[in-house]
This record gives structure tokens, C-alpha cells and sequence, in this order.
């Protein structure tokens, strides 16, 4: 599963809500039949999206079997996820956030940092959550050009300009 988003609140009365997209484009989610959403303290299940649209950053979306604003509700949290099968190819110069998750993270004296445990988006630019794998403190790099000098899916690991101490 990639996670594309959260669910946010509930919509009206009649089972919508909203969605936080974690995409460049929001209203692509809404061309996947098929969203998977998992709760806080759950698993995965399919649901099937009937209707939604756009609402300024966020979405606004009915499935099947949420019929109520409790129902709604009760996915309040969820991490929503669309089978990673059913996404396209990245670009040549795009990934997917979920492919830089358990990469090993090595600066350019050749020193591992740790792993990657998250990606986050704080506004401005994407933030690598990297794990001591020595039980060191986690460390935060902004996931951008100056710092990441490169990714490579195949061998498991992003390239860096960063040191221990930063």
C-alpha cells in the first residue's frame, strides 16, 4: 500500500468526509475505484469510492458502506492508501515517497546515518525521518537537492550531504 492521504473529519450526514492528500495533485485520487484505508489501531480494508471531489487542498469523498456521519466518523484518523499495483510508473525524476522508507541513509564520507523510518511534509519541502540504527538520536533531512545528492532504489540507499553532528 502507498498512503495517499488521512481522513480528517467527517462531511454532512450522509457518510462523506474529508481527506488531507498527500499528493502534488489531489484530485488524481479520485480517478482509484478501489482506496484502502486503515485506522490508527486496524488494518487495511477495501473500500470502494463512489463519489468525491475536490475542496480547496482537501477532498471530499463517499465510499461504500460509510452511509452515516458516525460511520464517518469512526474513520476519523485513517491513513488512506491506494495497492501500489494500481499506481503508474514514476518519472525519472519522481518517487514515491513509500520507496525511500527502511533505505539506508550514507553522507559522502561514506558514514551510515541510519534508515529511513517516514517521510514527512511539513510545507516547504519533504523531511527524511532517519533511525540510528545504533540507537542514536533520529535525525530530520529536508529531502531536497542540497542535501540529497542521490537515491538509489536498487542498492537501497540515499546519498547525502549531512553530518552526524547536524
Amino acid at each position: 500500500m502507498v498512503v495517499m492521504g488521512r481522513v480528517i473529519a467527517p462531511f454532512g450526514i450522509k457518510g462523506w468526509f474529508k481527506v488531507r492528500p498527500f499528493t502534488a495533485e489531489p484530485a488524481t485520487l479520485l480517478q482509484y475505484p478501489r482506496w484502502w484505508v486503515r485506522p490508527a489501531a486496524g488494518n487495511w480494508r477495501s473500500l470502494a469510492l463512489t463519489t468525491g471531489q475536490t475542496q480547496g487542498a482537501n477532498l471530499l469523498v463517499a465510499v461504500e458502506g460509510v452511509a452515516d456521519r458516525a460511520a464517518a466518523s469512526a474513520l476519523n484518523g485513517a491513513e488512506v492508501a491506494i495497492a501500489r499495483d494500481e499506481l503508474p510508473d514514476a518519472g525519472a525524476d519522481e518517487i514515491y515517497w513509500a520507496e525511500l522508507e527502511g533505505l539506508t541513509v550514507v553522507n559522502r564520507q561514506g558514514l551510515e546515518l541510519g534508515r529511513v523510518v517516514a517521510v514527512a511534509d511539513f510545507g516547504a519541502h519533504p523531511v527524511l525521518r532517519v533511525a540510528d540504527s545504533t540507537g542514536g538520536p533520529e535525525r530530520l533531512i529536508p529531502f531536497v537537492a542540497a542535501h540529497v545528492d542521490s537515491v538509489d532504489l536498487v542498492a537501497g540507499r540515499v546519498g547525502v550531504d549531512w553530518q552526524p553532528d547536524y
